[in-house]
């Protein structure tokens, strides 16, 4: 671990979750979405690929953002977790569980990398 700082790999890791969210997620708005459904679907979407950013951020200067690690874990269950029961309920075909599986993957990650990743200190009173 680098003195003072998050090891380089929790940059990569949320770097790369990032990216790798935006791509599997802006596609998504050029597919037809379910009839009465294209508000729900458009705002997952949207919100989702704004989260993305968020990790960006967060890989930018892990330190400074660590509080929102444990968000961005949640982040990840949220979708990962359903996507789990829903294909175990077959109600959900299998690349709906490659994802949700690659989402519980990444908070794992996430939650690792604010273990990892040492708290910034706290500012000197004035």
């Amino acid at each position: 671990m680098a003195a003072m700082g998050a090891p380089r790999w929790v940059t990569l890791w949320f770097r790369g979750a990032a990216i790798f969210g935006l791509l599997a997620l802006l596609p998504q708005y050029l597919l037809p979405q379910p009839a009465g459904a294209e508000l729900v679907a458009y705002g997952f979407i949207g919100t989702a690929a704004a989260f993305q950013l968020v990790f960006w951020v967060i890989g930018g200067d892990p330190v400074r953002y660590r509080a929102l690690m444990l968000p961005s874990v949640a982040e990840k269950l949220a979708f990962g977790v359903p996507a789990v029961i829903l294909f175990l309920s077959g109600k959900v075909p299998a690349p709906v569980l490659l994802f949700g599986g690659i989402d519980l993957a990444l908070g794992l990650g996430f939650l690792l990398a604010w273990r990892a990743t040492p708290a910034a200190p706290a500012p000197l009173a004035g």
